[in-house]
């Protein structure tokens, strides 16, 4: 059924530009991870897929945005339309699948239309704290979580706790596996960043640290070193990192053991997630959850 899903994403914006359209063709579909939670909770009818639609299109508006901010060339493996187009188109197209997102969400229960449009709030001031901490370095890890948990998991926990809704299942439980799977994947992302290669990541590995980006593995790292080491770790934020540095940072991560406690605190993040739906039976939401997080490291 995501192959509907991408049909009717396309039949939206269509029905509004063929050059918006056209656009929207050259992003990549990503994982659509939203989409499939939409899914597998709600099971396939004509809404589920009406609202995995409306979701994957916020979702890829708030992307094209995020490329601008970060000044990304890449995205999945492939040039930005920030990049190809330029900043002003990708504002556009962005605010055009924004736009039409929430004038179809119109067409859902109040319920659900409001949880989504509360959690697309949130996700934009999830966005301006990630630009604030990015001016600075920072240690504050309750702050980190507060942002990723906007930024990121709060569309996924949405995702879920609406697919819920228009299914009459439990909207608390699985608002609460969205919401900690959202948190396990920016936390997994995080580490990815750093012991992945660019080809694989579809964007500059190590990136994150040259962005202003104090990610959770920084955060416990730079509570792990010394003060000679700290200070060296210090003096390459937000500079461009030879291989030397980047092997530096990588061995450093090893001997911290700041990566290994990113990983466990997913897998607990993950396991909390399928005790809230345990009572479910739903053998493809433990699958999403192993996938998302059990990526290679």
């Amino acid at each position: 059924m995501l192959s509907a899903v991408e049909t009717l994403m396309r039949e939206h914006i269509a029905s509004l530009d063929s050059y918006a359209l056209s656009l929207f063709d050259k992003l990549p579909a990503g994982k659509r991870l939203r989409a499939k939670l939409i899914l597998k909770i709600a099971g396939e009818s004509e809404e589920s897929v009406k609202l995995a639609s409306v979701v994957e299109l916020i979702h890829a508006a708030s992307l094209l945005h995020d490329d601008v901010i970060d000044e990304a060339d890449m995205r999945r493996g492939l040039a930005s339309i920030n990049a190809s187009f330029g900043d002003k188109t990708a504002i556009m197209i962005g605010d055009i699948l924004y736009s039409k997102g929430f004038s179809e969400l119109t067409y859902f229960p109040q319920e659900i239309a409001k949880k989504v449009a509360d959690a697309v709030t949130l996700l934009s001031i999830g966005e301006l704290m990630d630009v604030e901490l990015s001016k600075a370095i920072s240690e504050d890890e309750a702050r980190y979580f507060e942002m990723i948990y906007k930024k990121t998991a709060v569309l996924i926990e949405a995702s879920a706790a609406a697919a819920a809704m228009l299914s009459g299942k439990d909207v608390d439980a699985f608002g609460l596996y969205g919401k900690n799977l959202g948190l396990a994947f920016q936390i997994i992302d995080d580490v990815l960043d750093i012991t992945t290669q660019s080809d694989t990541l579809g964007k500059p590995a190590l990136h994150d640290f040259k962005e202003g980006k104090t990610t959770l593995p920084y955060i416990y790292l730079l509570s792990s070193l010394n003060t000679t080491d700290k200070a060296h770790l210090l003096s390459l934020y937000r500079v461009d990192l030879t291989a030397e540095d980047a092997t530096w940072i990588r061995q450093k991560m090893q001997e911290s053991g700041a990566l290994n406690r990113c990983i466990s605190l997913a897998r607990r993040l993950g396991e909390e997630a399928l005790e809230a739906i345990a009572s479910e039976g739903n053998e493809a939401l433990e699958s999403v959850i192993k996938n998302m997080i059990e990526r290679e490291f």
